[in-house]
């Protein structure tokens, strides 16, 4: 592994307004001196915009003295705009976060994901390839996003990186599994160090309202009916923010090595990790939790009928009953194994909750 300093580095996260990305970036703020930071972000309606633009707001007001902070409202599908911000900036550390998120979305929405996850990325790969033109430095290390989707419905659990994960169960998914692909072609071709992370259902502060903590936050706040599928079976892995962000921050300073193969040839300076709890919990379980956030949160009154607002239903097209994380390589590799407890997750969530939404 090579060791990588990221004090006075250029480093460009794509994907900056979303939930992980502006998180990463406020990390960011915090740990590293005299960078230069670029964000890119196309602000696309998928979800609540003002969500994002209020998460860059923060941004604003966080950027330390020493740090240069750019935004790019742009496109990682537009390759001139990619281009562009690589002969300018000519970033050292790229963190891919851009992408068209959600699974059942993709069975509506397809193209989405064809622009964003297949497009944006090669885009982005071709510009890390082209950084070492005329004798530049280039790129030292590209670290993007996949996602635990990659396992469909392998019934071996936990899920480890050396599984084989061939058959995708959504669109999505297969996007995902492409990215690791297409990283692992340009690594081999064109020694770039890349870096894959299939992370876990993030939850937490600020995130995605189409993710079903939130999801269920807004309708039980409007009195309606929550679904909880396969009838309260399914187990998720879930990953707060902050866990990812930590395992995100240490992988950007540890890149692949570089070495030469008995062919002479490079050996491709490649790697995935998984970012999990590698503690899945049940959804029944999970939506107790959370109830009882939202009541002392003051979200939801004390005497809030839950039961009246539950309804068990099957399972959904592209859903997978249950996500594990094999965590060892992590933990091997870079001294880190993600630990916020569910409760203390939501407790965080249900409190920003009630201060963004309802003060």
């Amino acid at each position: 592994m090579e060791k990588i300093t990221l004090d006075n580095k250029c480093i460009l996260v794509t994907g900056s307004a979303g939930f992980i990305g502006s998180n990463l970036v406020k990390r960011l703020f915090h740990d590293v001196k005299g960078a230069t930071i670029v964000g890119i972000d196309n602000m696309n309606d998928y979800y609540d915009v003002t969500l994002k633009e209020a998460r860059l707001k923060e941004l604003e007001q966080l950027v330390p003295e020493g740090t240069k902070y750019v935004f790019v409202k742009g496109d990682i599908a537009d390759k001139t705009t990619i281009d562009g911000l690589f002969a300018e900036y000519k970033p050292a550390v790229v963190v891919n976060l851009a992408a068209q998120a959600g699974v059942r979305y993709s069975i509506t929405n397809p193209d989405a994901y064809i622009q964003s996850n297949l497009i944006g990325f090669y885009n982005i790969l071709e510009a890390c390839r082209h950084s070492y033109d005329n004798g530049q430095s280039g790129v030292e290390h590209l670290v993007y996003a996949s996602s635990s989707s990659v396992y469909g419905s392998n019934k071996k659990v936990p899920y480890s990186t050396d599984d084989k994960v061939d058959n995708p169960v959504s669109l999505y998914a297969a996007t995902k599994k492409s990215n690791e692909l297409l990283a692992h072609s340009y690594s081999k071709l064109y020694n770039i160090p890349s870096t894959g992370l299939r992370f876990f259902t993030v939850y937490g502060p600020a995130g995605r309202p189409d993710m079903a903590y939130f999801g269920f936050t807004n309708k039980l706040l409007k009195g309606e009916t929550i679904q909880i599928f396969n009838y309260g079976n399914c187990k998720r892995d879930f990953t707060y923010v902050d866990d990812i962000v930590e395992g995100v921050v240490r992988i950007m300073q540890g890149a692949p090595s570089r070495n030469i193969g008995e062919d002479g040839l490079p050996l491709p300076p490649y790697a995935v990790y998984n970012i999990g709890n590698s503690n899945p919990e049940n959804l029944l379980e999970f939506v107790n939790i959370l109830q009882q956030e939202l009541i002392r949160a003051e979200v939801l009154p004390a005497d809030y009928d839950f039961e009246a607002h539950k309804q068990l239903v099957p399972m959904q097209p592209g859903d997978v009953p249950v996500t594990f994380a094999d965590t060892s390589a992590l933990e091997r590799d870079y001294g880190f194994k993600p630990s916020t407890t569910l409760r203390e997750g939501l407790r965080n969530f249900a409190e920003w909750y009630k201060k963004y939404y309802m003060n």
